[in-house]
């Protein structure tokens, strides 16, 4: 079994999806691994660290029968790669329509990391999960040092100081990071999420659960689209909370649709000069208005970021955490010496999006049958 692992670093790409240990792992199962040369320089593990777990380190890492890769290949990359061939790794399955069809014209194998489901027994392979914690933690720093204000209340000599006031909008994995480093900081610390059964998690972190619309979650318990009725109430409820604070983190993002707008324009123009908000939904069209992604907007003295890939700015412990997905993922399909996809199994048969050229998750089959009717709608 050859495994591949090609240089993909970009300016907003550090990680890499094996570390050394993955790569012993690998090779103790038999697999031949070969690395890009310079593959874990951002995250500060030279060459010879991969040469000593047992990996080549050459410039082949493309052909090979496995592809592991941290972000989607170019349809070119695709087309150079040998029919039968499985990537795996990140692969924005159910948003990048060049990536799906690249696989299928190549009749390549998808196994994307997006798609794995969100359940008990796959948490060791969950790396959106994984990644999203280190961003959580990532935006609250950043926000930090983008601020003009300290986060914790100090008494001094010189008077009180009070402690910065901290919103998080959305309380998935990255919101409940955000508030537990928040807190951390000694920030006041409010939170907002549209599914009901996350307020007792905000306050366990020791934040206040902001009382706005509220709406059951989905049944992989993901946040649902309101309505604008609701959507007007939302913002109501928020505008107070949003004038009031020193630092929004925003990070509600629904699978495969556009970010749903929190914080508009009008709430913006409410905060005080010198208020910073990261959205992290930026990529995705963004939870505030006027976001855009890797893009530091001013609006009236109100600093907005875009990050699209925080968790890469910790590209050392970002990639071990995504090893460690990675090779929990292998390990279910791994064979004396290969790596088999059985569609039917219920967290790897989800994962593989397309199968030798053949598209399997419905969600990219919609989106491909989507692509196709854009096009031809345009072409007519």
């Amino acid at each position: 079994m050859q495994v591949g692992v090609p240089h993909q670093h970009t300016d907003t790409e550090r990680r890499t999806p094996v570390v050394p240990d993955t790569v012993a792992t690998m090779t103790e199962w038999g697999w031949n691994v070969v690395v890009s040369p310079g593959i874990g320089e951002p995250s500060g593990i030279p060459d010879q660290h991969f040469r000593d777990a047992g990996a080549t380190v050459g410039e082949e890492a493309w052909r090979a029968d496995l592809v592991l890769v941290v972000r989607p290949p170019s349809p070119h990359q695709l087309s150079e790669l040998a029919p039968g061939t499985i990537v795996a790794g990140f692969l924005d399955p159910f948003v990048d329509v060049d990536t799906i069809g690249g696989l299928c014209v190549a009749r390549l194998t998808g196994v994307a990391l997006e798609a794995i489901p969100r359940t008990t027994l796959a948490q060791a392979m969950d790396a959106l999960s994984s990644q999203a914690n280190i961003a959580g933690y990532a935006a609250v720093i950043l926000g930090s040092m983008e601020s003009p204000r300290l986060f914790p209340m100090m008494v001094t000599a010189a008077g009180t100081i009070p402690p910065a006031r901290v919103l998080v909008l959305g309380v998935g994995v990255a919101g409940l990071q955000a508030i537990a480093t928040a807190k951390r900081l000694g920030a006041s610390v409010y939170a907002y999420d549209v599914r009901p059964e996350t307020k007792e998690q905000v306050e366990s972190l020791g934040a206040r659960f902001v009382d706005a619309v509220t709406v059951a979650a989905d049944a992989g318990g993901y946040a649902v689209e309101v309505d604008e009725s609701a959507q007007a109430a939302q913002h109501a409820a928020l505008t107070e909370h949003v004038a009031a604070a020193d630092l929004i983190v925003t990070t509600a993002q629904i699978p495969g649709r556009p970010a749903p707008l929190l914080v508009t324009a009008e709430m913006v123009s409410t905060m005080r000069p010198g208020s910073v908000i990261i959205d992290l939904a930026a990529a995705t069209g963004g939870n505030v208005a006027g976001s855009r992604p890797d893009e530091t907007v001013a609006v009236g003295g109100v600093r907005l970021l875009g990050p699209t890939n925080l968790a890469s700015q910790y590209a050392r412990d970002a990639s071990r955490m995504l090893a460690r997905n990675m090779i929990a993922m292998l390990e279910r399909g791994r064979t004396d010496d290969h790596f088999v996809i059985d569609p039917e199994d219920e967290i790897l048969g989800e994962a593989t999006v397309v199968l030798d050229g053949e598209v399997l998750h419905p969600r990219s089959r919609e989106l491909l049958e989507a692509n196709r009717t854009a096009n031809s709608e345009a072409a007519s």
